[in-house]
């Protein structure tokens, strides 16, 4: 999962394009770059870090132009380093090219594996990189060449795509990954973009127009935007997680405001998994405050907040190793004794996936002196492996793949586990087209063609 976020139109591309990306720093925060462009020549910058730790002023400097796109990082594809930054530039034959990726291909192997034996050299581990060496080979305009290479690219992918004339704007045909178009008028004229999130849109003055259609190609250009689609489409399937975890809550995804989404999913989870004879209610924030609120609604049941997190540590789900999750978490929780001592809690979390950092929660609550804990996840049990960019890992690491509920609540050292059922989850998320819930149910839109 990552955050891409890209301009046309405005003489200070590249700033607006780190402010926007600064918005989407939760979606990522191993590394973030930015590929400007005046007008031909396409000039990059990236590192490791945050983005305001990369992006000062002698740096934005190095980055000229009208148009920019930009990318904040959590790695599911290629290893953590900065060769895998993205996004990702190459020279060919017909120019510059530059892509930022949110998304994964789950065919990008074989794809690796044809380009090599036909002369192609990689100078990175991502799958990002496959999509440009396909596009090198075609031939038309930018918007014109991704257009015809969708159709041999598998799995989830938002892009952001320069070769110094336009910016393209894709989402693939299942419509995976959000997407965000907007639009900013002011003295220097009129400016399109897009974005992971509406709020990135939102910080840089600009007003979100609509959602990047599934199977879109939206080319930002001078004169204004022009858009081509595939002819045929396989019908939606939207990351049901973004609403669960990744997303802002002050987000719109694929038609649902976050927050309100997050409070359906307490509620039901309230209705779903009560917790008898429970005092208060408490969120692991920041994720599971929204749930928390709507199960301590629907239960009647006072909600608390029981866990203060320090906003100097990210987010401890999309760090890259497990031994740096689990320092993070007594880093960025600190539990409220005098609302936890000697009393029975329920403490709502938006997910559990190997079982780790709630297994440190629930530690910090036994010493602050809770007498019983409830845990309560407010999606289904992760199961199975997500391969269209979330890092979950192989299912003999997903603990609810592999224990029944008595087994996690004695791994997790709680009282009891209870999870949203699909249904509910479902029920919950309101009317869309189609949801994506295979690390839920195991049921994958796409064969995987992995090898």
């Amino acid at each position: 999962m990552c955050g891409v976020f890209g301009i046309f139109g405005h003489p200070e591309a590249a700033r607006l394009a780190s402010i926007g990306l600064h918005a989407l720093q939760h979606r990522g925060q191993e590394s973030a770059g930015i590929a400007s462009s005046p007008g031909g020549e396409v000039f990059l910058q990236r590192a490791m870090g945050h983005v305001a730790q990369i992006f000062d002023e002698a740096t934005l400097a190095n980055l000229p132009g009208i148009m920019a796109i930009g990318q904040v990082r959590y790695s599911t594809t290629g290893a953590s380093r900065l060769r895998n930054a993205q996004p990702i530039c190459l020279d060919t034959s017909i120019g510059s090219l530059a892509v930022a990726h949110n998304g994964n291909l789950v065919n990008a192997v074989p794809l690796r594996a044809k380009l090599a034996a036909e002369g192609a050299l990689f100078s990175s581990g991502t799958d990002t990189e496959v999509i440009l060496h396909l596009l090198a080979r075609q031939q038309g305009s930018l918007g014109e060449r991704m257009l015809a290479i969708m159709p041999m690219l598998q799995g989830a992918y938002s892009l952001l795509l320069t070769d110094g004339r336009e910016v393209v704007a894709v989402r693939d045909p299942y419509g995976y990954r959000p997407l965000a178009l907007g639009f900013r008028r002011d003295a220097h004229g009129e400016a399109w973009m897009a974005a992971s999130e509406v709020p990135a849109i939102n910080l840089v003055g600009g007003e979100f127009v609509r959602e990047v259609e599934p199977g879109e190609v939206v080319v930002m250009r001078q004169g204004g935007i022009r858009s081509l689609r595939l002819a045929k489409l396989p019908g939606r399937k939207a990351c049901v997680f973004e609403h669960v975890y990744f997303a802002r809550p002050d987000s719109v995804i694929f038609g649902h405001t976050v927050y309100e989404t997050r409070k359906r999913f307490g509620a039901q989870l309230a209705r779903e998994a009560p917790a008898l004879g429970a005092e208060v209610v408490i969120p692991v924030p920041d994720s599971g405050i929204a749930a928390a609120l709507g199960y301590a609604r629907e239960s009647g049941i006072p909600y608390e907040l029981g866990l203060i997190r320090s906003h100097y540590v990210g987010r401890t789900f999309i760090q890259p190793t497990v031994a740096l999750r689990e320092i993070g978490v007594r880093r960025k929780l600190s539990p409220v004794k005098e609302i936890i001592a000697g009393k029975s809690i329920v403490v709502v979390d938006d997910s559990l996936v190997r079982g780790t950092t709630s297994r440190q929660i629930i530690g910090l609550l036994r010493e602050a002196g809770a007498r019983e804990i409830h845990l309560r996840i407010s999606s289904p049990p992760t199961a199975w492996p997500c391969w269209y960019g979330i890092d979950t890992p192989d299912r003999d690491q997903l603990l609810a793949a592999n224990k029944t509920l008595e087994e996690i609540a004695a791994f997790i050292t709680c009282d009891s586990v209870g999870y949203l059922s699909p249904e509910g989850l479902l029920q919950a998320a309101g009317p869309h087209d189609g949801w994506c819930t295979a690390c839920f149910t195991g049921e994958y839109p796409e064969q995987l063609l992995t090898a």
